[in-house]
């Protein structure tokens, strides 16, 4: 468990002058006394009915003690912990919600020390937005952080505290010490197991705050639960502020009830029995007549037979008949089971001076602190202990536990861990850990102590060497390896450290990557935008029927010649704006724009059949559009030109520094010829074009046969409108309503994917429509649309005859 930098053990989570889970006390866990009967200064604590005003009841969150929190801090562990439980219990989405408010992330380092006015704050909340008492989400907290400490690594260390629940807590102490060499912040809290006259089993919880007890609960089934499987009940019979510690302190009593699973078994099988059963009166009436020799020799029948019916009942689900019987009375060496009772010599063989010398760091003093014996490596560090009327009060303190130093307090916790500071020296600040033993005979205490050292550097702070501790003390192997443990922390610190960097910047490199992605796919079709990425090559595809489109503003030329080019990037930015959100609308492919040419089509990269159906409603929803943009020379609304051809393509990427989707064919020159052969405001088309929309609901207009240049005479129409669509369809603002009733899966060929349409954001964030006036000027589109350079622009220079010669860019296919 040393070596699980991500964990720490239940009851036990390191705090920054705090405790344990959500509070910080400065008590570390008290066993109970060995006698199993409390003590009679103990009696006046325990009272057996109830607080009427308690209840068993936590206290408002929003009552907690935050100002005194506010101070102080707790490890990034408990924090993991309470973001394991709400994702774990009640899903991401509600850890999300939570992660949103400010100051919260989305993970917590281990070492780190965190404001426990976060973790107060975070469970507030997530009882708010549950809608669940403080108390019941508390004590959900203690039951999942007992599962949390196991599977973190601390499993095994916790199974070896005890062989039963009151051992468990008794040896709590031993792991809270062990830990404070690692967590150098760490206060555990403090518990003391109370055993009454009439056998009741009493937890005494020590903490700096009100409201946080029902944690305790959770905590302790979880443990008897898992461990001991047994069930255990808390009912909380006392809180108050404790009187016997230095500072306020919240003192809360629980009764416990543990009820052993075998022993429940038993009385269920044997009601008329209850607790030991008919074949167990007859198994222990048989165990009784074979050890009655062995009970005779070592120890009253009484504490045998109760020795043997534990025993019994702790095998009675493993064994049956004879082999119960046997395994009961023989150990596993297969000798008499027998109570063990120690032999004590009738004088201390050892002299005074060999005593100290072995012991170099103890205290024994009598019941007014007089000091009575030292160490002798004591004495060298403290020389004031050697004087004659020398008092433990003078030279020391008690840092651990929280008691004030009299014997009567020293002896209510005689089985705590003690921790005395020596604070008349200000260079040295000695501490001393180790345990009380009372001497009844002589009146005294002796405390056999060593000193209390993390590292080889707080030794040397110190003045000491590892020469000045006694051989068999094991404070030498505990200070090297915890000097290595702490390097592993700090490494381990470290690397928590980078890798919520790398978390940071991955998250950051995501978000760039999606701004990139969402710039490619605006310039080419995302199937073929992903096959450019993963390094493929993209071959030219024949599709044998689409509908193209042209377009350009009427007097463009005469706009140019007469107003700023800023005016100009104005106008088309809005322009280009109203028809881009268009494409979308009726899912037709944007190809490019040249200066004011527009050029998109419908049936290209995804075949579909409506190609056409959506591109005449896409013609009719421009010239709706451009009616809403203003002519900057004019003041009025402008006028487009529209031409729409029907026919086969072939369509491919051209080029590798700037590639483009590019369509080539005599479809493409026909649409060409259709825009520019056009009138204001008209929607010009072809035969092919008619053939598709004629029986379509759409209202077209005969032309007539008109010259067009390069293909002769042709019969043209006028798109005049939707008869079955409204304005507000068309141009996208009747929400839920669709005017294309197929499905394009079942129209895509093999092998292409499917193209997934988002409305990409405005022209001005991504400057996915880059302005290029051929052979008039070069326009650098700011990203707020608000600043804007115009580069070799030549007004008066412009060779441009007419919108024809732009579009004649596009060969015709040889």
């Amino acid at each position: 468990m040393a070596n699980t930098p991500n964990s720490t053990p239940v009851c036990a989570q390191p705090h920054h002058n705090g405790s344990s889970h959500l509070h910080q006390p400065h008590h570390t866990a008290t066993p109970h006394h060995h006698s199993g009967r409390m003590a009679p200064e103990d009696k006046r604590e325990r009272r057996m009915e109830p607080d009427p005003y308690i209840k068993g009841v936590a206290p408002p969150i929003n009552q907690w003690d935050k100002n005194h929190s506010a101070a102080l801090g707790g490890y990034g562990f408990i924090n993991s912990c309470l973001q394991s439980l709400v994702m774990e219990r009640f899903g991401q989405d509600t850890w999300d919600k939570l992660s949103s408010l400010p100051g919260v992330q989305d993970t917590f380092m281990t070492y780190t020390v965190y404001d426990d006015i976060l973790t107060l704050r975070l469970v507030e909340e997530v009882c708010s937005l549950l809608d669940v008492s403080a108390d019941v989400f508390l004590k959900l907290f203690g039951e999942h952080f007992f599962n949390f400490c196991k599977q973190a690594g601390y499993d095994t260390m916790l199974r070896t505290l005890g062989g039963n629940l009151i051992e468990f807590i008794g040896n709590l102490d031993a792991l809270h010490s062990y830990l404070a060499l690692s967590y150098q912040e760490m206060n555990a809290p403090s518990f003391r197991v109370e055993m009454t006259d009439d056998g009741k089993m009493l937890l005494h919880y020590y903490s700096d705050r009100k409201g946080l007890h029902p944690i305790v609960p959770g905590i302790m089934e979880a443990v008897a639960r898992e461990f001991f499987d047994s069930k255990v009940t808390m009912v909380v019979l006392n809180q108050s502020e404790e009187d016997e510690r230095t500072g306020k302190k919240e003192h809360v009593v629980f009764l416990v009830k543990q009820i052993n699973q075998v022993q429940k078994t038993i009385d269920q099988d044997y009601p008329s029995h209850k607790g030991v059963g008919i074949c167990a009166c007859f198994y222990m009436y048989c165990i009784y007549t074979i050890c009655t020799m062995c009970v005779s020799l070592f120890v009253p029948q009484e504490e045998f037979l109760k020795s043997m019916k534990d025993r019994y009942v702790s095998l009675a689900e493993k064994k049956s008949g004879w082999d119960l019987i046997r395994a009961v009375v023989l150990t596993e060496k297969g000798s008499h089971q027998c109570t063990f009772r120690p032999c004590y010599p009738d004088k201390l063989w050892m002299e005074e001076k060999a005593f100290c010398n072995a012991f170099p760091f103890h205290i024994v003093f009598d019941e007014d602190l007089k000091i009575r014996q030292t160490g002798v490596n004591i004495q060298k560090f403290v020389p004031g202990l050697q004087a004659r009327d020398a008092a433990l009060d003078q030279y020391f303190t008690v840092i651990h536990p929280q008691v004030t130093l009299t014997i009567e307090s020293i002896r209510k916790f005689i089985n705590s861990q003690f921790v005395l500071k020596n604070y008349n020296d200000q260079h040295s600040m000695l501490k001393l850990r180790g345990q009380m033993l009372w001497m009844d005979s002589l009146g005294c205490m002796l405390y056999l102590c060593s000193p209390k050292l993390r590292s080889l550097k707080e030794l040397q702070d110190v003045g000491l060497h590892l020469a000045d501790l006694a051989p068999h003390d094991v404070t030498r192997d505990l200070v090297l390896l915890n000097q290595q443990r702490l390097a592993e922390m700090e490494l381990t610190n470290q690397l928590e450290r980078k890798k919520e960097e790398l978390r940071i910047l991955s998250h950051h490199l995501e978000a760039e990557k999606q701004k990139t992605e969402t710039l490619l796919y605006a310039m080419l079709p995302r199937h073929i935008a992903n096959q450019l990425k993963d390094g493929k090559s993209v071959k030219a595809g024949e599709f044998e029927v689409c509908t193209i489109l042209f377009s350009d503003v009427v007097t463009f030329t005469n706009i140019c010649a007469a107003c700023e080019p800023i005016h100009i990037v104005h106008m088309l930015n809005s322009m280009y704006s109203k028809f881009d959100r268009l494409t979308n609308i009726h899912d037709i492919y944007k190809v490019e724009t040249i200066g004011d040419a527009y050029m998109v089509v419908g049936g290209v990269p995804v075949p579909t059949e409506t190609h056409a159906h959506r591109v005449a409603n896409f013609a009719l929803g421009m010239r709706i559009a451009a009616r809403e943009v203003t002519n900057p020379v004019t003041g009025k609304p402008i006028q487009i030109r529209v031409g729409l051809h029907t026919g086969p393509v072939l369509a491919g990427v051209v080029g590798e520094k700037m590639p483009r989707y590019c369509l080539f064919g005599d479809t493409v020159n026909t649409a060409s010829r259709m825009e520019s052969h056009g009138l204001p405001d008209h929607i010009h088309l072809r035969t092919s074009t008619y053939s598709e929309l004629k029986d379509a609901g759409f209202n077209i207009q005969q032309r007539g046969q008109i010259e067009v240049k390069g293909k002769g005479h042709m019969t043209t129409y006028f798109l005049l409108g939707n008869l079955l669509a409204s304005e507000e369809s068309i141009m996208g603002r009747e929400v839920g309503k669709s005017l294309y009733m197929e499905v394009l899966d079942d129209q895509r060929k093999p092998g292409e994917e499917e193209k997934i349409h988002s409305t990409p954001p405005p022209l001005q964030t991504l400057s996915n429509t880059y302005l290029q006036m051929t052979s008039c000027m070069d326009i650098i589109v700011h990203e707020d649309s608000c600043l804007t350079s115009a580069v070799n622009l030549s007004i008066t220079t412009v060779n441009k005859k007419s919108s024809e010669t732009i579009l004649d860019v596009i060969p015709p296919p040889p």
